[in-house]
């Protein structure tokens, strides 16, 4: 049986099954990028839920895995050299489980980094800008008198809808015919722009055609399915 004891974490969420991948997270826009991941390339895992409400990511259990305290984090048992391996970050998770896999990142070179500069514009872009219209449209943020932030991020939002309303024109995917971690990454965070971020009016996401139907199809596979709601909250 694999020895995890060298993971503070490890401690407060004790592993059932320490031979597969630890999953530490929530299902968030960003948390649920792994859960689908697991889900579409069938690696074996336990998750565990990490209550940010409760500040759980700032306990030094969970810092000692990832020093910036944001879900979601990992485990792999048998990690680079068959030894366990902590990784933070979705977007490195995602791409980390992909070549361990050989599923859902194209082995061809140029094809390869094309994916990549779709994740990587996802998370330098989208998920931030989403992110902070949500605060400003239904959080804390709705208070504030001065409402140039939230004009600033609907309207960054809406030229990045753009952008994928773009590239998704005479495509199925992101990358065309394949379904890739470009799409699994992005796919939570235009789900929540339009349905908990309650923000589909104010982007007027109706006028787009092809991110609707993109998300449709998305929505609709069966490991997206299960993995949008893992961990099962309480």
């Amino acid at each position: 049986m694999t020895d995890l004891s060298a993971f503070p974490i490890a401690s407060r969420w004790p592993a059932a099954h320490p031979d597969r991948i630890q999953l530490y997270s929530l299902p968030t826009p960003n948390g649920v990028k792994v859960s689908i991941m697991l889900e579409e390339v069938g690696l074996p895992y336990e998750p565990h839920l990490i209550d940010i409400g409760k500040n759980e990511t700032w306990t030094p259990e969970f810092l000692s895995l990832n020093p910036n305290g944001k879900i979601p984090a990992i485990i792999d048992p048998d990690g680079p050299g068959g030894k366990p391996f902590g990784l933070f970050e979705s977007g490195a998770i995602l791409v980390y489980l992909a070549e361990k896999t050989g599923k859902l990142l194209p082995t061809d070179p140029a094809a390869r980094y094309e994916t990549l500069q779709w994740v990587f514009f996802q998370m330098a872009a989208v998920g931030p800008m989403f992110g902070q219209l949500g605060f400003f449209h239904k959080f804390a943020g709705r208070e504030y008198e001065d409402k140039r932030p939230l004009e600033r991020y609907r309207a960054e939002s809406q030229r990045l809808l753009g952008v994928l309303e773009t590239r998704l024109e005479g495509r199925d995917w992101l990358m065309g015919d394949e379904y890739t971690i470009a799409d699994v990454a992005t796919l939570g965070w235009v789900r929540n722009l339009v349905g908990f971020y309650e923000a589909a009016e104010l982007v007027d996401f109706k006028s787009l055609k092809n991110v609707p139907a993109w998300l449709e199809r998305g929505l609709a596979r069966p490991a997206v399915q299960r993995g949008l709601n893992i961990p099962a909250r309480p």
